[in-house]
């Protein structure tokens, strides 16, 4: 048997997919390459004859300098969301061949990175176009508004406690100790982000975690997934494309498009409550989240510079302190400052 303190190899790889009846005898050849990135989990490129598979593995410390451990369960629950994915929003995600309990592992299909290069990749080189964020803003209020007030789905999520612990309290909580001005509103918006149960949220919809297929964008990495508020999906990729304007000045023309398409193409989809109510929602949590991936347990790491990091950091305090209703009007005055 397997057990989650053995380290990730080709032996227990090999073990795992004899399990899901995915390797039909112990004895054929198995071709397996480590990918580099995870920062979550242990990523393998895994090749037997023409099959191919991507093994992930989740750790129970992430690679970030802040002592961060959370349960391995959470894979479980990353290959539930995948499941749902893809029946609301087919290719919005990997192909799901299996889900091993013992290793805490998922075996996918494997995409070939010339053919579904990643988000954050393409938005750093200049490659920017704003059909794929009107293509994820699809694909995002399909999942949302299919799981949406669902009692079956949200019973197989009960991953409140996975979700403090992978995105409030290391985002908000952890930048609410560090800007006791205001704490208060930063712990009010984790209260109020925690007790909105209202559909399947993904939880770490970032262009890293988004590849730009040529069916559209396929999502990667729901290890926070949670039946709770899709408001967070929406601020939490939002809050990406703010933060590469400071990182890349040239292209925040092209970012800020590609927020106006995610923004305005789910918005227009939000039938299952007041799209007006999610907005303020969303826009509550956007420059918290700006302060959080400058000030929380894992900074962007693309932010190097301290006058970019202070600059993200005035703009998200005036924010949290002052509210705005609307996500478009945060994108309209991030854009202003950052042209300054």
């Amino acid at each position: 048997m397997t057990g989650q303190g053995e380290t990730t190899s080709p032996a227990l790889i090999r073990a795992v997919l004899l399990r899901l009846g995915l390797l039909a005898d112990a004895d054929l050849p198995l071709r397996c390459e480590p990918l580099a990135g995870g920062v979550s989990s242990d990523i393998w490129r895994v090749e037997s004859g023409v099959r191919r598979w991507c093994f992930k593995r989740a750790l129970p410390k992430l690679r970030v300098a802040a002592d961060w451990q959370v349960p391995v369960e959470r894979s479980c629950y990353e290959a539930r969301w995948l499941e749902v994915a893809q029946r609301l929003a087919p290719g919005a995600a990997p192909q799901l061949y299996g889900y091993d309990a013992p290793a805490q592992a998922l075996v996918m299909a494997y995409l070939d990175p010339e053919q579904h290069p990643v988000w954050k990749g393409e938005l750093r080189d200049g490659r920017i176009d704003a059909f794929v964020a009107g293509a994820l803003a699809a694909r995002l209020a399909a999942i949302h508004r299919g799981t949406a007030g669902d009692a079956r789905v949200a019973a197989q999520f009960p991953t409140d406690a996975l979700f403090h612990a992978l995105r409030l309290e290391p985002y908000l909580v952890e930048a609410a100790r560090r800007h006791p001005r205001v704490a208060e509103r930063l712990d009010a918006l984790v209260a109020t982000t925690a007790a909105t149960r209202l559909a399947l949220v993904h939880g770490d919809v970032s262009p890293k975690n988004i590849l730009v297929g040529p069916a559209g964008p396929v999502l990667l990495d729901a290890e926070c997934a949670w039946y709770g508020d899709p408001a967070f999906d929406l601020a939490f990729c939002l809050n990406h494309l703010l933060l590469k304007c400071a990182w890349r000045p040239a292209n925040a023309v092209g970012y800020l498009q590609c927020f106006d398409a995610l923004a305005g193409g789910y918005l227009e989809q939000v039938d299952w409550e007041p799209p007006a109510a999610l907005e303020r929602r969303a826009a509550a949590l956007l420059p918290a989240l700006m302060l959080a991936r400058v000030d929380g347990k894992s900074p962007v790491e693309y932010l190097t510079d301290d006058a970019d990091r202070e600059r993200v950091r005035r703009f998200a305090l005036a924010r949290v302190a002052q509210p705005a209703p609307r996500v478009a009007d945060i994108a309209a005055e991030w854009g202003e400052a950052v042209r300054q």
